[in-house]
Protein backbone atom coordinates (compact mmCIF):
# COMPACT_ATOMS: atom_id res chain seq x y z
CA UNK A 1 0.00 0.00 0.00
CA UNK A 2 1.36 3.26 -1.06
CA UNK A 3 -0.23 6.36 1.04
CA UNK A 4 0.64 10.19 -0.50
CA UNK A 5 -0.32 13.36 1.03
CA UNK A 6 0.30 17.33 0.54
CA UNK A 7 2.23 19.17 2.34
CA UNK A 8 3.00 23.08 2.68
CA UNK A 9 5.58 24.31 0.38
CA UNK A 10 7.42 25.64 3.25
CA UNK A 11 7.65 22.26 5.23
CA UNK A 12 8.81 20.51 2.48
CA UNK A 13 11.60 23.37 2.13
CA UNK A 14 12.50 22.96 5.60
CA UNK A 15 12.30 19.03 5.36
CA UNK A 16 15.65 19.53 2.40
CA UNK A 17 16.86 21.81 4.49
CA UNK A 18 17.80 19.41 7.67
CA UNK A 19 17.98 16.84 5.33
CA UNK A 20 21.04 18.65 3.64
CA UNK A 21 22.49 19.64 7.26
CA UNK A 22 22.01 16.18 8.12
CA UNK A 23 23.52 15.06 4.65
CA UNK A 24 20.91 12.61 4.36
CA UNK A 25 17.76 12.44 2.00
CA UNK A 26 14.17 14.37 2.65
CA UNK A 27 12.66 10.90 2.30
CA UNK A 28 14.77 9.44 4.89
CA UNK A 29 13.56 12.51 7.35
CA UNK A 30 9.96 12.00 6.59
CA UNK A 31 10.27 8.22 7.57
CA UNK A 32 12.18 9.32 11.03
CA UNK A 33 9.08 11.71 11.32
CA UNK A 34 6.96 8.28 11.54
CA UNK A 35 9.12 5.88 13.59
CA UNK A 36 6.73 3.72 16.44
CA UNK A 37 8.88 1.66 18.58
CA UNK A 38 7.03 -0.83 20.94
CA UNK A 39 7.64 -1.03 24.66
CA UNK A 40 7.97 -5.03 26.02
CA UNK A 41 4.92 -4.62 27.64
CA UNK A 42 3.09 -4.97 24.37
CA UNK A 43 5.05 -7.33 23.03
CA UNK A 44 4.37 -9.38 26.05
CA UNK A 45 0.38 -8.91 25.36
CA UNK A 46 0.73 -9.60 22.18
CA UNK A 47 3.00 -12.93 22.06
CA UNK A 48 0.63 -14.38 25.13
CA UNK A 49 -2.40 -15.06 24.11
CA UNK A 50 -4.34 -15.74 27.04
CA UNK A 51 -3.39 -12.45 28.21
CA UNK A 52 -6.24 -10.27 28.88
CA UNK A 53 -5.05 -7.39 26.20
CA UNK A 54 -3.53 -9.83 23.66
CA UNK A 55 -6.04 -8.73 21.01
CA UNK A 56 -5.39 -5.20 21.20
CA UNK A 57 -2.09 -5.60 21.41
CA UNK A 58 -1.25 -8.35 18.69
CA UNK A 59 -3.41 -6.19 16.68
CA UNK A 60 -0.82 -2.90 17.21
CA UNK A 61 1.85 -5.22 16.41
CA UNK A 62 0.84 -7.07 13.45
CA UNK A 63 -0.24 -3.89 11.87
CA UNK A 64 3.32 -1.98 12.64
CA UNK A 65 4.95 -5.29 11.47
CA UNK A 66 2.81 -5.52 7.89
CA UNK A 67 3.48 -1.91 7.32
CA UNK A 68 5.66 0.01 4.71
CA UNK A 69 6.09 2.80 7.62
CA UNK A 70 9.15 2.08 9.42
CA UNK A 71 8.42 0.67 13.59
CA UNK A 72 10.98 -0.28 15.83
CA UNK A 73 11.59 -2.36 18.84
CA UNK A 74 14.50 -1.28 21.54
CA UNK A 75 16.89 -4.38 21.82
CA UNK A 76 16.32 -3.39 26.10
CA UNK A 77 12.53 -4.26 25.16
CA UNK A 78 13.44 -7.45 23.53
CA UNK A 79 15.67 -8.88 26.52
CA UNK A 80 12.91 -8.04 28.94
CA UNK A 81 10.98 -9.54 26.75
CA UNK A 82 12.60 -12.66 27.00
CA UNK A 83 13.39 -12.60 30.38
CA UNK A 84 9.36 -12.02 31.50
CA UNK A 85 7.40 -14.26 29.24
CA UNK A 86 10.41 -17.47 29.99
CA UNK A 87 10.57 -16.59 33.95
CA UNK A 88 8.81 -19.55 35.70
CA UNK A 89 7.68 -17.86 38.57
CA UNK A 90 5.07 -15.88 36.63
CA UNK A 91 4.31 -18.63 34.03
CA UNK A 92 4.90 -21.73 35.80
CA UNK A 93 3.74 -23.54 31.94
CA UNK A 94 4.69 -21.01 29.71
CA UNK A 95 6.08 -21.10 27.00
CA UNK A 96 9.28 -22.61 25.99
CA UNK A 97 12.40 -20.65 25.19
CA UNK A 98 12.52 -22.36 21.39
CA UNK A 99 8.64 -20.63 21.51
CA UNK A 100 9.89 -17.30 22.17
CA UNK A 101 13.29 -17.31 20.23
CA UNK A 102 10.61 -18.60 17.33
CA UNK A 103 8.28 -15.30 17.60
CA UNK A 104 11.23 -12.88 17.69
CA UNK A 105 12.27 -14.24 14.57
CA UNK A 106 9.63 -13.69 12.74
CA UNK A 107 9.03 -10.02 14.16
CA UNK A 108 12.46 -9.33 13.36
CA UNK A 109 11.61 -10.43 9.35
CA UNK A 110 9.30 -7.48 9.24
CA UNK A 111 11.32 -5.45 6.76
CA UNK A 112 10.22 -2.35 8.09
CA UNK A 113 11.34 -3.47 11.71
CA UNK A 114 14.29 -1.11 12.75
CA UNK A 115 16.27 -3.12 16.40
CA UNK A 116 17.43 0.30 18.16
CA UNK A 117 20.04 0.39 20.87
CA UNK A 118 22.33 2.95 22.80
CA UNK A 119 23.81 5.71 20.46
CA UNK A 120 26.83 7.46 20.59
CA UNK A 121 24.88 10.26 22.61
CA UNK A 122 23.41 7.89 24.72
CA UNK A 123 24.90 9.08 28.00
CA UNK A 124 24.12 12.27 27.35
CA UNK A 125 20.88 11.94 26.83
CA UNK A 126 20.20 9.49 29.30
CA UNK A 127 21.78 12.40 31.72
CA UNK A 128 19.39 14.85 30.76
CA UNK A 129 16.34 12.58 31.32
CA UNK A 130 17.93 11.31 34.82
CA UNK A 131 18.35 15.06 35.84
CA UNK A 132 14.50 16.28 34.27
CA UNK A 133 12.65 13.89 35.87
CA UNK A 134 14.84 13.06 39.20
CA UNK A 135 14.18 9.35 38.41
CA UNK A 136 15.72 6.90 41.02
CA UNK A 137 15.97 3.20 41.04
CA UNK A 138 14.83 0.89 38.60
CA UNK A 139 12.92 3.43 37.01
CA UNK A 140 16.75 4.07 35.40
CA UNK A 141 16.21 1.21 32.72
CA UNK A 142 12.90 3.02 31.50
CA UNK A 143 14.83 6.27 31.24
CA UNK A 144 17.39 3.99 29.31
CA UNK A 145 14.40 3.04 27.15
CA UNK A 146 13.22 6.48 26.55
CA UNK A 147 17.00 7.62 26.09
CA UNK A 148 17.32 4.99 23.10
CA UNK A 149 14.02 6.14 21.52
CA UNK A 150 14.75 10.07 21.66
CA UNK A 151 18.15 9.13 19.95
CA UNK A 152 16.61 7.24 17.26
CA UNK A 153 13.74 10.16 16.25
CA UNK A 154 11.02 8.21 17.23
CA UNK A 155 7.90 9.75 16.68
CA UNK A 156 5.60 7.67 19.17
CA UNK A 157 6.55 4.84 22.05
CA UNK A 158 3.61 2.78 22.29
CA UNK A 159 3.67 1.45 26.24
CA UNK A 160 1.09 0.37 29.08
CA UNK A 161 3.39 1.70 31.50
CA UNK A 162 2.61 4.82 32.47
CA UNK A 163 6.15 5.48 34.06
CA UNK A 164 7.18 6.72 30.70
CA UNK A 165 4.79 9.90 30.99
CA UNK A 166 7.48 11.18 33.11
CA UNK A 167 10.05 11.80 30.03
CA UNK A 168 8.04 14.66 28.56
CA UNK A 169 10.67 14.68 25.34
CA UNK A 170 9.09 11.34 24.07
CA UNK A 171 5.61 11.52 23.26
CA UNK A 172 4.04 8.34 24.97
CA UNK A 173 1.00 6.62 23.63
CA UNK A 174 -0.97 4.13 25.96
CA UNK A 175 -1.68 0.67 23.71
CA UNK A 176 -5.69 1.69 25.13
CA UNK A 177 -5.63 4.95 23.09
Amino acid sequence: MKTTFDLPETLVQEVKRIAKVRGTTAKEIVREALLRAVDSNVLIYAFLSDSEFHHQAESVVSALAIAATPWAIPWACVHEFYGVVTRRSLFPAGPSPVHVVAQLDEWFRSPSLQLLSESRNHWQTLAGLVGSSEITGPLIYDAKIAAICLDHGVSEFITVDRDFGRFTALKVRSLFD
